[in-house]
């Protein structure tokens, strides 16, 4: 019998946000709210489980919107080994990432960057690219 394969290629069909701040998770949900005026709730942590590494307990924040979402993901956490483990490894100098898929495009990514940098809690902010990111698949959670 002849056997098929189906190949799915993933759609990254939002925009990231690298953060470095020295703040606690919630903390830092706290201050998005604050300074963007949005909602962002502790959900679920998510369990990413690898192939030759530890699994991975991320801790996320989340908002849904009308026609998307808009997600703090924890760059950092401990592994189930109790080791520093990180979501997107080459990018370890980013403590949080904060993605904004919105299809009506009424959110503008260059102004949450430019308001959250000048908050003295958060060290950057910064537009990233997504397509250069060699472990994008890790950030896809749904």
């Amino acid at each position: 019998m002849k056997k098929a394969k189906l190949l799915i290629e993933p759609t990254f069909d939002f925009e990231l946000l690298g953060l470095v701040s020295p703040v606690k998770d919630y903390k830092m949900a706290w201050l998005i709210n604050q300074i963007l005026g949005l909602n962002l709730v502790r959900t679920e942590e998510i369990f990413i489980e690898f192939l030759n590494t530890p699994n991975l307990e991320i801790s996320q924040y989340f908002l849904s919107l009308p026609h998307g979402y808009i997600q703090l993901l924890k760059n950092k956490s401990l592994n189930s080994s109790q080791q520093l483990a990180y979501l997107v490894p080459e990018l370890r100098n980013m403590d949080y990432f904060l993605l904004v898929q919105d299809e009506t495009g009424q959110t503008d990514l260059s102004y949450f960057a430019n308001l959250l940098a000048k908050n003295s809690m958060i060290q950057s902010a910064v537009r990233l690219d997504v397509s250069k990111i060699k472990s994008k698949e890790n950030l896809l959670t749904y």
